[in-house]
């Protein structure tokens, strides 16, 4: 079965017993990332790691670890 399909019975069900719809698929998918994304830093600060910027941090320290080049 589809997700369309469970969807459009959820909703008939959800009419035979007048309750309200369900939302629609992915509807709340957005929400979902960014409360994964909280949840990541939440993680981060527990282990004592910084929460913001850790992924330029690191690219910088890449790059400042390079010789230059003198041409």
């Amino acid at each position: 079965m589809s997700i369309t399909q469970q969807y459009l019975l959820d909703i008939y069900r959800a009419q035979r017993l007048g309750e309200p719809a369900p939302p629609a698929p992915g509807a709340h998918d957005w929400q979902v990332v960014r409360e994964w994304g909280d949840h990541r830093q939440f993680r981060a600060v527990i282990a004592g790691r910084p929460a913001h910027g850790r992924i330029r941090r690191t690219l910088g320290r890449w790059l400042h670890l390079r010789p230059r080049s003198t041409c």
